[in-house]
């Protein structure tokens, strides 16, 4: 994701604000509720918020005069996901920006009407996300994050690497990322081609991965493949500060 092109589709989910909103008078304060994947600590959080910010100041959207961001943190899993997604509504917001793939199927679930602006997304039509990626229709819209088929060129590239690798783990939270079964049947696809072994090793807490690298060490030709961003090492409390 460009940072230009993500600002660019904001501003036209704010151009497209539903008449009644852009009815009000020219001076009120416009509200973004703001989800986000990742914990508030986490330096990357803050690089994404500090940017879209900059971006949209840079449209004419200045906090304090006519704009206000809600900010919520810790979206990774999908019971944390529809609780925030839940308060932030509440909120009345006039446009969402939603990272990560359970906070976009939280809003998809409890939302028709507000818009939705998601980012960090994978296969958002499979997913029911969206009806189709040329014509999004609904109350949703965004970025596709990485395509099922870089499964299969993870376990190629692994193979250049280490030629003996027979067995290769996707080591992966399913309540943080559904979307990984589809990079898993990608893997699946090619690794007979390859005479490699595909495994899932699904982990929810830092305990489970110890065990799935001891599963996967117990036999020679063993290799680890971690799905970015679907393991939170961690329990973040929500937070319900709102920032203006």
């Amino acid at each position: 994701m460009r940072r230009r092109e993500f600002i660019t589709l904001l501003g036209g989910a704010v151009a497209s604000w539903p008449l009644a909103a852009r009815g009000q008078p020219a001076d009120r304060v416009r509200r973004i509720g703001w989800l986000h994947l990742s914990p508030e600590s986490d330096p990357g959080s803050q690089v994404h918020a500090a940017a879209f910010r900059q971006g949209m100041k840079m449209l004419g959207w200045s906090i304090g005069r006519n704009l206000a961001i809600d900010y919520r943190w810790g979206a990774f899993n999908a019971e944390r996901a529809r609780v925030i997604a839940a308060d932030l509504l509440k909120l009345d917001p006039d446009v969402i920006v939603s990272s990560g793939t359970p906070g976009a199927l939280a809003f998809q679930q409890i939302t028709r009407t507000v818009p939705v602006v998601f980012t960090v997304v994978s296969e958002p039509v499979t997913q029911g996300i969206v009806q189709s990626l040329a014509h999004p229709g609904g109350n949703m819209t965004g970025f596709s994050y990485m395509e099922p088929s870089i499964g299969a060129k993870w376990v190629e590239l692994l193979k250049e690497i280490a030629p003996h690798v027979t067995r290769v783990a996707l080591v992966f939270n399913p309540d943080a990322s559904p979307q990984s079964r589809f990079f898993y049947q990608s893997m699946e696809t090619v690794a007979p081609k390859l005479a490699v072994q595909a495994v899932m090793a699904p982990v929810r807490v830092t305990s489970d991965i110890e065990q799935a690298v001891a599963t996967i060490a117990r036999e020679p030709g063993g290799q680890l493949g971690h799905f970015d961003r679907c393991l939170p090492l961690h329990q973040p409390q929500i937070d319900h500060r709102t920032r203006s």
